[in-house]
């Protein structure tokens, strides 16, 4: 172990970004938080959900990792389908980690869905747009088995078990964000006919700009706030850098109108504790007041921080949360 430790600080250090990574200039990035990868079950003991993973792309590398319920023997039932992408600033975190998949168990089994947790590129390997751009490729061929003459690595999970008339999308912090620009895209640009975005779940979703809303005020907010630094350090690029639509939504110009949204129903879930709580709730009210003809809901939720109901999944906030976003899955 000593000789290991020694060839590792012997790396000449490139950059890092604390407490997410470190990237070394032979290339190699250590990670320094998240949960370890996992493996799928063909039967979790604890909720029935058996899961397995496929690859979708091969250039670029996109994969997932596929959920199925424990299904009622007597009849062959449709089941509506989640494509959930995972939080993590987009520079941690996976599909395959823990925290994420024991998530999935949970929610896959109260929620009766088929879903699809997208394994997307990862700064600082690949910087932004590309988690976006493995993000829309990889609900297009979801979307695509709707016709399964023309499907590339045709899944039968989603042959037999999904409803494509409900498909749904989900996911926590930058996940979230994601989510709100697959269905923004969605909005503009067909998937596949037969094909129906039904709704959206966001929790704590990672919004953020150039001038402060509410208390982001009297809490700090300028550009050493982490989620300003970690937006600039993911997308170097960015037009309008923070005040890019992708962030910030509510830019006065150059932004998309949310009315463009690309579903039926929204749900939006912030935690006291969060910093990122009033850009959630501020979205719910910015998506009421447009000319979006959905239906959208708040959760609130006291006492807690940032992806609790991922983080500390045992807690009875978490199971909460997690019923209610399930009964969301269910309507």
């Amino acid at each position: 172990m000593g000789s290991i430790a020694k060839e590792i600080d012997a790396r000449e250090l490139e950059k890092e970004f604390l407490p997410f990574f470190r990237m070394y200039k032979d290339g190699t990035v250590e990670r320094l938080s998240g949960t370890p990868y996992v493996p799928p079950s063909p039967l979790d003991p604890e909720t029935g959900v058996s899961s397995k993973d496929i690859t979708i792309s091969l250039d670029p590398s996109i994969s997932a990792r596929l959920y199925l319920p424990k299904l009622n023997q007597t009849h062959h039932q449709k089941l509506p389908i989640l494509v959930y992408y995972h939080g993590g600033g987009f520079c941690i975190e996976s599909a395959f980690s823990s925290d994420h998949h024991r998530f999935l168990n949970s929610l896959v089994a109260q929620g009766q869905v088929v879903a699809v947790s997208v394994e997307y590129r990862l700064v600082p390997e690949h910087f932004l747009p590309n988690a976006y751009e493995d993000c829309w490729a990889a609900l297009q061929w979801v979307a695509s088995h709707v016709k399964d003459d023309n499907v590339v690595n045709k899944e039968p999970w989603l042959m037999n078990h999904g409803d494509f008339s409900r498909v749904f999308l989900g996911g926590d912090s930058a996940g979230a964000n994601i989510v709100h620009n697959m269905a923004m895209r969605a909005g503009v640009e067909s998937l596949h006919d037969g094909v129906k975005l039904v709704g959206a779940f966001l929790t704590h979703p990672y919004f953020w700009g150039s001038k402060p809303v509410r208390s982001e005020a009297s809490e700090g907010h300028d550009d050493k706030a982490l989620p300003c630094l970690l937006w600039n350090l993911v997308y170097p690029n960015a037009p309008g850098g923070i005040d890019n639509p992708m962030i910030n939504p509510f830019i006065e110009t150059g932004a998309p109108s949310l009315a463009v949204l690309g579903c039926s129903r929204v749900l939006v879930a912030v935690s006291e504790k969060d910093e990122l709580r009033d850009r959630g709730v501020y979205y719910y009210e910015e998506l009421i007041k447009s000319k979006w003809e959905g239906e959208a809901e708040l959760v609130q939720v006291e006492g807690e921080d940032h992806a609790f109901h991922v983080l500390n999944f045992e807690t009875e906030n978490a199971k909460t949360l997690i019923k209610r976003l399930a009964s969301f899955l269910l309507k």
